[in-house]
């Protein structure tokens, strides 16, 4: 049983395909895994067990036939509560929802059933998948699992948690200003946001038409390996003819990227936040491994990420948050967490001239940031300030800070991949951040396949 939990997507694709292990099989073990861990996490919020063991049977049944549905077949997966499920609730961990089961898939869920993929439940989200810690009204607390009395983060840390244990080889998360690098970092796997407009997000629960804060919002892959986000981004990606904000723009290969023709800037503070003195070594650690690749690495930063935090809060806040009461009203939601309360009542609305001034102000923060990017092909970072906190210690404002390292690649829309790079003194996971420049998650996956190769990646947690 081992051997299939700990295996990687790619890895049990394969096997099945080889007949060397049934789809039914694979199933079955990450089904018992869930059942073993799943208590002390409360990852897993909806198990459709039956369903899937059906489908897996039929998985086998076609391959017996000569027939592979696709890259995927017979591979097991989680999926984050935020993205519809047909024929199984999903709540976007709000209240609202708490019965809502839809009629069709989200874009990114049906394609990867088309492509062979086996559901087997759906990882909790914080209510509308906006806090950097996982808990909600329905499902509570999800706790980490390398420490339980720490957080995996959010809004994708059911996601992070139950692939970190072991229970699923890859989830989908969403990432409005870290959920999936943040939960990444904090528990020791691989993600990546992709670029703004590469991924429909058709289905989630923040959908698209939200206006000025529509870009921030992305899905992509969090997996335990490197190899199983480059297998499942083809898949996601592309035009679904609903979400007008995706751009039928092609995907590079990492296979195809020379780690030696590479120009990274490195730097361990961002100047609005300074990480522990172990996550700014990792990062330094990560550099010496690209160096020893061939990677020409330099030390530099954007000075205009200094300004990224502000900027951030008050594009996601300048009209008073009326955009998150909108969701929850579309939501039916009345009972509200009290961490998104705090966050509508400390908002504070501008005027329409003072927030066109401040659209403006981001366009220019973005106009600086790619004129920084002429000189580079990423940026290697740390992902937080620090690694997975104690659960409810997140909402103060020099927390928030900490999370500025992701939040400002949400504003420029840019691809970010996470991978592990260290250990806290805690014995808490420390990832890396990869930032690319727009449409090269070929190049942020290449180097965080190098990087998850030099120093480890993902540890089995005790659990």
């Amino acid at each position: 049983m081992d051997e299939l939990i700990y295996a990687s997507a790619t890895t049990i694709a394969q096997a099945v395909r080889e007949k060397k292990v049934s789809a039914k099989e694979v199933v079955e073990a990450h089904l018992q895994r869930i059942e073993a861990v799943n208590p002390a996490l409360n990852a897993v919020v909806h198990t459709v067990s039956e369903r899937a063991l059906d489908e897996a049977l039929a998985a086998d049944q076609a391959l017996a036939r000569g027939e592979i549905q696709g890259p995927l077949h017979g591979v097991p997966m989680t999926i984050k509560d935020s993205l519809d499920t047909a024929g199984v609730i999903s709540t976007g961990g709000t209240k609202g929802r708490a019965d809502f089961v839809p009629e069709h898939d989200a874009t990114v869920v049906a394609r990867l059933r088309a492509a062979g993929a086996i559901l087997l439940g759906k990882t909790n989200t914080p209510e509308l998948t906006l806090a950097g810690e996982t808990d909600n009204l329905i499902y509570g607390q999800t706790n980490n699992p390398y420490d339980l009395s720490r957080t995996p983060g959010g809004s994708s840390g059911g996601a992070g948690a139950i692939i970190a244990a072991a229970g699923s080889p890859f989830d989908i998360g969403s990432d409005t200003g870290g959920s999936i690098r943040l939960p990444a970092h904090f528990c020791g796997i691989a993600g990546l946001k992709p670029t703004s407009g590469r991924v429909p997000r058709t289905g989630h629960v923040v959908p698209f038409g939200l206006g000025a804060v529509d870009s921030l919002t992305q899905n992509g892959p969090l997996a335990r390996y490197v190899e199983d986000l480059i297998l499942t981004l083809p898949i996601i990606a592309g035009v679904d003819w609903r979400d007008p904000g995706i751009v039928p723009m092609p995907l590079g290969d990492p296979d195809a990227v020379n780690l030696r023709s590479l120009r990274v800037a490195m730097h361990t503070d961002n100047g609005i936040k300074a990480p522990t003195p172990e996550i700014a070594a990792a990062v330094q650690t990560a550099a010496a491994a690209l160096v020893d690749a061939g990677v020409s690495v330099t030390s530099d930063r954007p000075m205009a990420l200094e300004r990224a935090f502000e900027l951030s809060r008050t594009l996601s806040g300048g009209d008073g948050r009326a955009w998150v009461r909108r969701l929850l009203s579309k939501a039916g939601t009345t009972a509200v967490h009290p961490w998104i309360m705090r966050r509508l009542d400390e908002a504070q609305p501008l005027g329409v001239a003072e927030y066109t001034a401040m659209l403006e102000e981001v366009d220019r923060f973005r106009s600086e940031m790619l004129a920084f990017m002429q000189h580079y092909d990423a940026i290697l970072c740390p992902v937080c300030a620090f690694p997975a906190p104690p659960h409810g210690t997140t909402f103060t404002e020099e927390m928030w800070k900490g999370f500025s390292y992701t939040g400002a690649y949400n504003m420029t829309g840019w691809p970010g991949a996470v991978v592990r790079a260290g250990t806290s003194p805690e014995g808490l996971p420390i990832g890396v951040q990869i930032v690319a420049r727009p449409w090269r998650e070929d190049v942020a996956l290449a180097v965080a396949r190098h990087l998850e190769t030099a120093l480890g990646g993902w540890q089995r947690p005790a659990l």
